[in-house]
């Protein structure tokens, strides 16, 4: 059984950082693409950035130039930093493997509990 777990939200004031961690657990092979996703209350969940295992990533719009996705494979954990958070960053935010290869095969569309980021004008 695998497991994603996300710890490093929190409540910051606008313009603060905060890191975002998440971990995979669980006897895994490798794994594919990881992402972040947010979701605020009455909208739908939506990518915030992701990260291929080879390191290329891509951000949504409202957040290039302000957060920073970044992994480590030896530890099955991917990252996010968030600078210059803004209001309407509030949301909880949820980690994502696309495929895990463990010792039973692959496991596909993982998810995290997650984590909520609150960000104060």
């Amino acid at each position: 059984q695998v497991q994603l777990v996300e710890s490093g939200g929190g409540l910051v004031q606008a313009g603060g950082s905060l890191r975002l961690s998440c971990t995979a657990s669980g006897r895994i092979f490798t794994i594919g693409a990881m992402g972040w996703y947010r979701q605020a209350p009455g909208t739908e969940r939506e990518l915030v950035a992701d990260i291929t295992s080879g390191g290329s990533a891509q951000y949504a719009d409202s957040v290039k130039g302000r957060f920073t996705i970044s992994r480590d494979n030896a530890k099955n954990t991917v990252y996010l930093q968030m600078n210059s958070l803004k209001p309407e960053d509030t949301a909880v935010y949820f980690c994502n493997a696309d495929r895990i290869t463990t010792n039973r095969g692959p496991i596909y569309g993982s998810w995290g509990q997650g984590t909520q980021v609150t960000v104060s004008s």
